[in-house]
């Protein structure tokens, strides 16, 4: 039976209903944050989008005109581009990060996250002798070494709290000391099997792939037939081989030829690893390299490549030294180093390094271990040589053995156009292949390479806005999209909805990088504001002390 509401109470009920609905409506057009007017391009290398987009929890809740919606924090993007966070395919970051977690260099250029396990090593798994090495490394620095496979490592940065996501591959250099040990040998039917156990084993505990660091003992000691093995285990776990290849000078089409030999013979995903030509009598070879990589993706060959914007390499200066001569531990090549009777070959291997590279003053020291020769960080071997009365081998064998071969020097050696023309290619992506390192403390140690604060900012300033070499939409897209879908990462590299809030907001005005070879401790310009999966973790260009980075397994 109905009954009667007189009129008092219809006006009390209907507004306790529209209050209600008010209520509601507001919760559903709440949002923690909400970045306001800014020019979206979503990571896809489509144009841009005046829009909002809201963020709730870890994820885009939102990409719309918001309008009077509101949210803990607003961010108002006027002027400015907004976009995916930079993944950074090729990075050396990882025992860093226990360091210092807040990933300094790299958050400060919008990167948030981190590709690394590259050039065949990673911090595991860890024999006797590397969990020494790397001991006595890190606990110069306030941190001890507590684990010994990828299991261990991993939990070691989630414990530590990192302010940017952390992806692994497996460094082959490692499995094969853990293993075969670090001598020119051909592993035996046994040993091969026992690392294609353990790399199978890391690939199922989150490394994204196999990396080789061909140039470098003892991952140069390998064959092809073993690379090709083992990259067939990594095909059946759906990841990638990223390569520093064998040579990446006279011999760098050869070199280019065996990785795309081992991609088509074991089907799987290629990338090869900071592309380039060194030495002014190879830079003729860029455009058949590209062309090399150009027809075997028409064929059907999943292969890409990244590079990094700056025409200098660098490295450990033990790559001076003929590869015979990195035979083994580093007791066993500084004995080669001072013993006389093998000191001449090593001598003239290394003075035609030099000859090769243009002169000793192209190649620059830029950090040493021990604070005794702390001086000679900045100058190239010439001046290091003037300066000790030594001759420019002598002082290279006087360095090492005093700093246990833990010495990195920089190499001029690329062209300027060869770099556009690289960048440029549709298959290459952006990495920095630098490590996240800080101004301050025991990060800020060394000069090092510039593209560790400046790699992802440059390519945006120097070489889309100002250089034109490609429109800005692309570059992001080299950025974000492009290694997102090359490593398999769901839900990341692309704005979307419910996708993780990793997103950049930077001017395309003023973004550009600071950094400089001999000042290089220096952060970019223009990149106003970084989100981390949902929290703001640099906020007009300064660091808030966030901690939102993932630990991301490729399960």
């Amino acid at each position: 039976m109905s009954q009667k509401i007189n009129r008092r109470e219809f006006i009390k009920t209907g507004m306790t209903v529209t209050a209600g609905l008010m209520v509601g409506c507001s919760l559903r057009n709440r949002f923690d944050i909400i970045i306001k007017n800014g020019l979206v391009t979503d990571g896809s290398g489509s144009g841009f989008l005046k829009s909002d987009i809201g963020i709730k929890g870890d994820k885009i809740s939102a990409i719309a005109d918001l309008g009077p919606a509101t949210a803990d924090h607003v961010i108002d993007a006027a002027g400015l581009v907004v976009c995916p966070g930079f993944i950074d395919i090729h990075t050396h970051t990882d025992t860093e990060l226990l360091v210092n977690p807040n990933a300094e260099s790299k958050i400060h250029q919008g990167i948030t996250t981190e590709v690394s396990g590259n050039c065949g090593y990673a911090p595991f798994p860890l024999n006797d002798n590397d969990f020494g090495e790397l001991e006595e490394e890190l606990s110069k620095k306030g941190y001890h070494v507590t684990w010994r496979d990828i299991s261990g490592f991993l939990q070691a940065l989630e414990n530590r709290k990192i302010s940017l996501n952390y992806v692994t591959l497996t460094g082959h250099g490692m499995l094969r000391s853990y293993v075969v040990g670090r001598n020119d040998v051909v592993p035996t039917s046994q040993q091969m099997d026992k690392m294609k156990q353990l790399l199978d084993e890391t690939l199922q505990k989150g490394s994204f792939g196999l990396s080789t660091g061909l140039e470098y003992a003892p991952g140069s000691y390998a064959k092809t037939k073993e690379l090709i093995e083992l990259s067939r285990v990594v095909t059946k776990r759906g990841g990638i081989y990223a390569t520093h290849m064998r040579n990446e000078d006279d011999r760098v089409e050869e070199a280019v030829q065996e990785a795309l030999d081992i991609c088509r013979q074991a089907e799987v995903s290629l990338q090869i690893s900071h592309l380039k030509a060194c030495n002014r009598n190879n830079w003729s070879k860029v455009d058949h390299l590209l062309e090399m990589i150009r027809a075997a993706s028409d064929e059907g060959l999943p292969v890409h490549a990244d590079r990094y914007p700056y025409d200098a390499w660098s490295t450990g200066l033990s790559a001076l030294l003929p590869l015979w001569a990195r035979e083994g531990e580093t007791r066993e090549m500084l004995a080669r180093l001072s013993d006389p009777r093998q000191s001449a070959d090593i001598e003239a291997y290394a003075e035609k390094r030099s000859t090769n590279i243009g002169g000793w003053d192209r190649l620059v020291i830029n950090s040493c271990f021990s604070e005794e020769n702390k001086r000679y960080e900045g100058k190239s071997i010439s001046e290091c040589s003037q300066i000790t009365g030594l001759s420019p081998f002598e002082f290279i064998k006087k360095l090492m053995v005093e700093e246990k071969s833990r010495v990195n020097i920089m190499g001029f050696a690329m062209d300027e156009g060869n770099l556009k023309k690289v960048l440029s290619s549709p298959l290459v992506m952006v990495g920095s292949d630098g490590s996240a390192v800080a101004p301050y403390g025991k990060l800020a140690e060394g000069k090092p390479h510039p593209r560790y604060y400046g790699t992802f900012p440059r390519v945006l300033g120097r070489y889309s806005r100002e250089e034109k070499v490609f429109a800005l939409e692309t570059a992001v897209r080299k950025m974000t999209s492009m290694p997102a879908k090359k490593l398999g990462l769901k839900q990341r590299g692309i704005l979307e909805k419910n996708y993780y809030a990793d997103i950049v907001v930077f001017n395309p005005e003023t973004v550009m990088d600071r950094a400089t070879y001999l000042e290089p401790h220096q952060y970019p310009t223009g990149i106003e504001y970084v989100i981390v999966n949902g929290r703001i973790t640099i906020r007009k260009g300064e660091h808030t002390g966030e901690h939102a980075g993932k630990v991301l397994r490729r399960i």
